[in-house]
Order: C-alpha cells, then sequence, then structure tokens
C-alpha cells in the first residue's frame, strides 16, 4: 500500500446528530468526505448516500483502470460519478416529503502514485501539509467566498461573518451540480486533510499546521484535530480524513535514486 488513510468523525458538542459521513478505500488510493444539510436526519441520508455511491461507483472503476489510467479519464470518471450521486440523491429528496431539500457537501480525492485528483462540491476542504507549509487546496463554493474574491469584505471580516455556512453549491439541491476537479502533484512526505467545516470553523490554520506538524501517527493526530476543535466550542459536526504516503513507499524512493534507479 503506498498510501495510509485515517478517518474520524464526531458530532461535536451542540448538535444531537451526525449529519457528516467519511470514508476511504487504501486499495484504490480514493477518499470520501461529506458534509449533508437539510431537514431532520435528511442531511445525514443526503451525506451517507454520497459517500457510499461513490466509493462503491468510482471505487470499482478505479479496480477496473488501474494505476496507469489518464487525466482525463480520471477526471471525466469522477464527474460522472458525482452526476449519477446528485441525481439519486435529489430524486430521493422528491420522492420523499421528510427528506426534501436535502444535500450535502463533498471533498473527492484520488491518489495515485504521484497523483492527486481533488474534487470538491460546496465547503468542506482539503489541505495539504509539506515541508511545514500548509496550502489549502479548494476554494469554498459559498457566498463568502465570493464576497472575498470579489473584494467586498476583508479576511478578518470574513471570520466574523454571520454568512459563513451559505454555500453556493452542494450536491442533491438541483437535477444537475458541477464537481471542481483540480490534479495536483504529490511529493513525498506530504499530509492531506479533508475535512468539514465543523473542524475548520473550530480551527485557525495556524493551529491547524501545528497540529499537522506533529510527529505522531495519523490516528492520534486525527484524534487531536477532532479534540481541539471541540474544545473551542464543537458547534458543528466534525470530520477529518488523512492521506499520507507510507514511510516504505518514501524510503524506496529515496533508495532508488540514491541508486540512480
Amino acid at each position: 500500500m503506498i498510501y495510509q488513510f485515517c478517518a474520524h468523525t464526531d458530532p461535536g458538542l451542540v448538535r444531537e446528530n451526525n449529519e457528516d459521513s467519511v470514508t476511504f478505500d487504501a486499495s484504490s488510493g480514493l477518499a470520501v468526505l461529506a458534509d449533508g444539510m437539510g431537514g431532520y436526519n435528511a442531511g445525514e441520508v443526503a451525506s451517507a448516500m454520497a459517500t457510499t455511491f461513490i466509493r462503491s461507483e468510482l471505487g470499482r472503476w478505479l479496480a477496473e483502470a488501474g494505476h496507469q489510467t489518464s487525466a482525463r479519464d480520471l477526471r471525466r470518471a469522477m464527474e460522472i460519478c458525482a452526476d449519477n450521486a446528485n441525481r439519486a440523491i435529489f430524486n430521493a429528496a422528491n420522492a420523499s416529503p421528510q427528506y426534501a431539500g436535502m444535500g450535502t457537501t463533498l471533498v473527492v480525492a484520488v491518489f495515485q502514485q504521484d497523483r492527486l485528483m481533488l474534487g470538491h462540491i460546496g465547503d468542506s476542504r482539503c489541505y495539504r501539509l509539506r515541508d511545514g507549509l500548509l496550502t489549502r487546496m479548494t476554494r469554498d463554493h459559498s457566498l463568502l467566498q465570493e464576497q472575498l474574491d470579489a473584494g467586498l469584505i476583508t479576511p478578518d471580516e470574513a471570520a466574523d461573518s454571520l454568512h459563513k455556512n451559505l454555500i453556493t453549491r452542494a450536491l442533491g439541491v438541483e437535477d444537475s451540480v458541477l464537481l471542481e476537479v483540480n490534479e495536483h502533484r504529490i511529493a513525498p512526505g506530504d499530509l492531506y486533510l479533508l475535512c468539514s467545516d465543523g473542524l475548520s470553523d473550530m480551527i485557525d490554520e495556524e493551529t491547524m499546521a501545528s497540529l499537522l506538524c506533529a510527529q505522531t501517527d495519523l490516528p492520534h493526530l486525527a484524534t487531536r484535530l477532532i479534540e481541539t476543535a471541540n474544545a473551542n466550542g464543537g458547534r458543528d459536526n466534525i470530520s477529518v480524513l488523512l492521506a499520507q504516503r507510507s514511510d516504505s513507499s518514501i524510503k524506496r524512493g529515496l533508495l532508488s535514486r540514491m541508486l540512480g534507479k
């Protein structure tokens, strides 16, 4: 296995139910996180549908395609799976009054050798820690982000905005939705964090970077992130999914370079 994965989710300190859903398939390098929304229990239905569907369908495609698939084919497969999941959630919402208006954010990441194909919808995020520097890999599909991009508010004003959680794009709310997909190169030692806004709203990026820089195993690191978010208020469900190149793969890569292979 080239990549190590770890996923933890927690309801937080305020909400009774957990509308987040997170899953991964280490054999295919697939990681999926969703943060649901809607009426009573509908949000957790939407997020569970999203993660279950995409892990099943995209995981099957990845197993058949192998690791040599082209970036174009992988991107298209991710878009098709997201579109099919969107229609499934949208149809379920329209077929049952108790699920009316449900939807979910989505982050889907495929780790293949030195390539990350990253797709997202909404304001759940992916961060990368590389050589001690934390970088946000996704841009929120939210009203707040649009205001920031337009220069209508400052980052300091955004931190206290009342519109922090108003998203402009979600899976399952309309009959079609665009998955934003970008390709990134992976370096040895990179650590990736997928998270719901229950984490990113409770921990600033400086604190997040400090926690991620700790030399510890992924399960302990995931626990520390959730504990810190709860210590800061835990106002929402908190989900984290960590992915990192395994030590064995890094050592093999260094040895190969030393031997000129």
